[in-house]
């Protein structure tokens, strides 16, 4: 169905019914009917630890921050790599292997012709203006200009015998690195003696969890607010703008923004230069029908869709596409600079945006899980969702959340499976009153009790009976079907 403007508690509600977007375009699989079930799928970020291959893709961060150490290829137990980034980028290539269509030429027709009046000023400065209130504070040695970068200077590995390996750092003594790093972290403390790191600057800085009695694993956080040295090679931050409405920050990184997605495209899904259009992008990753909530008790940034940009040295390197509801913070798309993708960013972003979750729990208790999109037990590509633990999917009948633990025997036997094991249990948000369903019909609400003694087109009652049994009862009530 084609949302025009939706509350976020509409959507979660959606969401929770196995609904996802892309853009406006809203969206349920058939699932026992479809050829490649896609399950709802989300984290219990509260609860989660990294797992061995995530804990080497943050350290493999780190060391590039550190000292610009570049990792030759892909680690042993990282199966989720490389094929893995190109499935954690969203869902929406699932929408056209399963020929499902959308025009998106007439979306964000506003914004396009806002972006390429701003292109035209631009192609008259060469300075690009950056918002001031997002610029962290932090010096480090830029890897380049502003321009998307290339290549990346990879010391090949020296011949045994042939010298030592220039990639890397010297050795050193394990007492010298301890010595180093003890200091360094005392130098970098402040005045409260907090660590820095770098947080979305629309939510305050999480407090840095205690460091980890010996014994217990190291938390996320451990790992990405890591003190880095002062003279680290490169300086990464993590920025949160609002994407719908185009915030003044969004509309300043925008054309920057635009052009990674661009090369993103032509790199990973061999597009054309001129095929992934400003209007494809907006109406892809930019419109949303989420109207956008600041309520006193919600998070700092707000509810609403947001594009969440990763800055190295002073460039966009990745975005990843987000939607922040009332119980969650929705994954909806991910695009980056393919010169970057030894940082492997698609696990990279959902760790972050895991802590994310974590960050604005702070401020929003009800505000704690992390939707991953659809999980597809049959497609190898999809899978990988299943390795942030602890996670739960949606029971395509009752729309009730299983631990995946006890719903992968059952996949195992069959594409589609009732995950709730209780025979007796229904959907307990179907709809039972349908007449109740609120209805958009010439400028006027009318209860669908009212309106369907106007329309007795038997066609017409089936498809608003259908919508009623996909949305769920509180959302025909609450939201309008538009009726022509």
């Amino acid at each position: 169905m084609w949302a025009h403007s939706m509350t976020v508690q509409d959507y979660q509600d959606l969401v929770d019914r196995g609904w996802r977007r892309s853009g406006k375009y809203v969206y349920k699989p058939v699932m026992n009917q479809t050829c490649c079930p896609q399950y709802t799928i989300r984290c219990r970020s509260l609860q989660f630890q990294p797992s061995k291959s995530h804990k080497k893709v943050l350290k493999k961060m780190l060391k590039f921050l550190a000292n610009g150490e570049i990792s030759k290829g892909n680690c042993d137990d990282e199966p989720m790599e490389p094929s893995m980034e190109d499935a954690v980028a969203g869902d929406m290539a699932l929408i056209n292997k399963l020929d499902i269509q959308c025009d998106l030429k007439k979306l964000g027709d506003n914004l396009r012709e806002s972006l390429e009046r701003e292109e035209k000023t631009r192609g008259k400065s060469t300075e690009k203006e950056e918002p001031k209130a997002l610029i962290q504070s932090q010096e480090k040695k830029e890897l380049g200009s502003g321009e998307p970068s290339h290549s990346v200077e990879v010391h090949p590995a020296p011949k045994p015998g042939r010298g030592p390996d220039l990639s890397k750092p010297p050795c050193r003594k394990a007492k010298v690195i301890r010595r180093e790093k003890k200091r360094l972290k005392a130098a970098q403390q402040g005045p409260a003696g907090g660590p820095e790191g770098f947080p979305a600057p629309c939510a305050p800085p999480a407090p840095r969890p205690p460091k980890a009695k010996p014994g217990q694993p190291r938390s996320l956080e451990d790992f990405i607010f890591e003190s880095l040295p002062e003279n680290a090679s490169h300086k990464l931050e993590v920025r949160v703008v609002r994407s719908s409405p185009p915030s003044s920050q969004f509309k300043a990184t925008m054309l920057e923004s635009y052009q990674v997605y661009k090369r993103y495209q032509m790199a990973i899904h061999s597009h054309s230069p001129d095929e992934p259009t400003v209007s494809q992008f907006t109406g892809f990753l930019c419109t949303s029908p989420l109207e956008p909530e600041n309520p006193p008790n919600g998070p700092d940034c707000g509810y609403g869709s947001f594009h969440q940009q990763y800055w190295l040295d002073g460039k966009i390197i990745a975005v990843g596409v987000i939607d922040i509801l009332p119980y969650c913070v929705s994954s909806v798309y991910l695009y980056y600079d393919p010169d970057y993708s030894f940082l492997s960013l698609g696990v990279y972003s959902a760790l972050r945006e895991i802590a994310f979750t974590r960050q604005l729990h702070e401020k929003t208790p009800q505000l704690s899980y992390y939707y991953m999109g659809f999980y597809i037990h049959s497609c190898p590509k999809m899978k990988y969702k299943g390795h942030y633990r602890p996670s739960d999917l949606l029971c395509p009948e009752t729309y009730v959340w299983v631990p995946i633990e006890q719903c992968l025997p059952s996949l195992e036997n069959s594409k589609y499976c009732r995950f709730n094991q209780d025979p007796e249990a229904a959907d307990e948000g179907r709809c039972t009153d349908p007449d109740r369903l609120q209805v958009l019909y010439k400028k006027t609400v009318l209860p669908y009790g009212v309106f369907k003694k106007q329309q007795r087109s038997p066609a017409e009652e089936a498809a608003v009976l259908q919508y009623a049994r996909l949305v769920g009862q509180a959302c025909a009530q609450r939201m309008l079907l538009f009726r022509s």
